[in-house]
């Protein structure tokens, strides 16, 4: 087993503050996104992008992210850990850059795929730098206080995005990127050691274009569904079923490589697999949520973007303080205990949303949010340093790869499924109102409520705005219950896997920390 070297609390403190600032940057420009997206559908502020387009822009840089994370932690192992997070923060802000300008939807998409290629590189270097750095009891407080760094970035994303939205153009929120990787890639130069495994793991092309292709026609067959607003067709169920096949040889290709980049096999420890698998589900869940809450709030309540940014900051906050709370919790009671109740309320607070409608008070809604992120942050962080802890440090790059790999999936899936099932249902719901709609603006009134309101604003109609605003909230009503439903199942899944370490009796009673009970289940077959 490779043995870190000794690093002075003093700079170990420095370290984690720099690996804050990387991961601030990832949740800060998803956070600035969701409140940008209402403008990018707006035919003259924005790009007038459609709702395809938008779960696109969203979707390819999660897609990228998400496919290229464990390729990202096998050159972390060759190369170190401190030149790939270096790569990536610079490729990071150059994307960012090119985001900034695009000049239409086609072009943003390509910039955004390019910004997930940089977090690929930044996530598991960041994970992987943490678990050399701290070892022992102080690793997984480490986690906890790093996963911190997700609420700052989520109540700090929105309120920066309605600032900039409020007095720029909407590339303005890209650009906020820039000083932030300046900042980080400072501190990593300066500050970091070059951590690397002593086992180097080949580069897995083969693995790399499998993934990709088979998530990114998986993503497009379930995109393409909410467009054509049909799932029997074939441009629909073709790339659905060629997404499988493809995803499915992955997998059957890296259980035959020696030395997999994207290892399967750690998925069959019941505690790592099963906490993935629960994860992976509960980042649909929040993705397709979040997906939602950003036109609910700017199209249908018309907030502007700057009441939107500070109306989300609940989530942000509760999130910043679960994360804390939900490491002390564990600490006292266990894992089980904390993890489940939390995720059970993140479930069921989703479904709450269905009670939302065009004159809910905005306390009420502050109120939703607020349990949101409060019950999100009490089961993420400890379920991640459970499963983080769960592997030798030899596996570090790896399996905070295939964690991250999960979310990631998981995420681009949730913006897919949840953007399509708000495209087809808001289709249905709008249908009747456009019988005495002109034709030529029926077309676009179909598109989203975005469409039809610009469309009613510059035909005069304020009835049909009004008929999109109805209808949006039925398609939103009729989504959050099957997110509601895949969050109860994230629940069912965390409490299977979690029932592995209450078969057997920890020998240490109430640990510090979760690691001995993880420790207690079966290893990877």
């Amino acid at each position: 087993m490779a043995t870190p070297p000794t690093l002075s609390k003093f700079r170990q403190r420095l370290i984690l503050s720099v690996l804050m600032v990387c991961s601030l940057l990832i949740w800060l420009d998803n956070t600035v996104l969701s409140i940008t997206l209402e403008t990018l559908a707006d035919p003259v502020l924005g790009l007038g992008a459609d709702p395809g387009e938008l779960q696109w822009a969203t979707g390819a840089y999660t897609l990228v992210f998400a496919t290229l994370m464990f390729t990202a932690g096998a050159l972390g192992d060759s190369f170190g850990h401190r030149n790939v997070l270096a790569v990536g923060l610079v490729i990071f802000a150059g994307a960012s850059i090119w985001a900034a300008y695009a000049g239409d939807a086609g072009q943003l998409i390509a910039a955004r795929a390019a910004m997930g290629v940089g977090a690929a590189l930044i996530m598991p270097a960041n994970f992987a730098v943490l678990l050399w750095t701290f070892t022992g009891p102080t690793r997984a407080t480490a986690i906890a206080i790093s996963s911190t760094s997700t609420g700052v970035g989520m109540a700090a994303g929105p309120v920066l995005a309605g600032l900039l939205l409020s007095h720029f153009w909407w590339g303005s929120v890209f650009l906020v990127n820039v000083p932030i990787v300046v900042v980080a890639l400072a501190g990593v130069i300066l500050l970091v050691p070059n951590f690397r495994s002593p086992v180097v793991r080949p580069l897995d092309p083969t693995g790399i274009l499998l993934s990709i292709s088979g998530l990114a026609a998986l993503t497009y067959g379930l995109i393409r569904a909410g467009q054509v607003d049909a799932w029997s067709r074939w441009d629909v169920w073709a790339p659905i079923a060629a997404g499988l096949v493809l995803m499915a040889a992955f997998v059957l290709v890296e259980l035959r490589t020696r030395e997999p980049s994207f290892d399967p096999r750690m998925l069959a420890q019941r505690m790592f697999g099963g906490g993935n698998v629960s994860m992976a589900l509960l980042f649909f869940s929040v993705a397709a949520i979040t997906f939602y809450n950003a036109f609910y709030m700017q199209g249908a309540l018309g907030y502007s973007p700057m009441k939107a940014g500070l109306a989300n900051v609940p989530t942000a906050l509760g999130a910043v303080v679960g994360a804390p709370l939900g490491a002390r919790l564990v600490r006292r009671w266990s894992l089980r205990p904390v993890a489940l109740p939390a995720l059970t309320a993140a479930a069921l607070s989703f479904g709450a949303v269905g009670f939302l409608g065009l004159h809910t008070p905005l306390v009420w809604i502050e109120i939703l949010l607020l349990v949101q992120g409060l019950s999100v942050g009490l089961v993420m962080a400890p379920v991640t340093g459970a499963l983080i802890s769960s592997l030798p440090l030899e596996q570090s790059g790896a399996g905070s790869a295939v964690t991250n790999t999960a979310r990631q999936v998981g995420s681009v899936i949730g913006i897919a499924v949840g953007g399509t099932i708000l495209s087809i249902a808001y289709r249905s719901a709008i249908e009747p109102a456009l019988n005495d709609v002109p034709a030529s603006l029926q077309d676009s009134a179909r598109v989203s409520a975005e469409q039809a309101r610009h469309a009613a604003a510059t035909a005069d109609r304020p009835a049909l705005a009004q008929s999109a605003d109805h209808a949006f909230i039925h398609a939103m009503h009729v989504g959050v219950v099957w997110i509601m439903f895949i969050a109860l199942f994230a629940t069912a899944v965390l409490a299977y896997a979690l029932s592995a370490a209450k078969k057997k009796k920890d020998p240490t009673p109430e640990l510090d920390h979760e690691e001995a009970r993880v420790s207690e289940s079966p290893s990877p077959a």
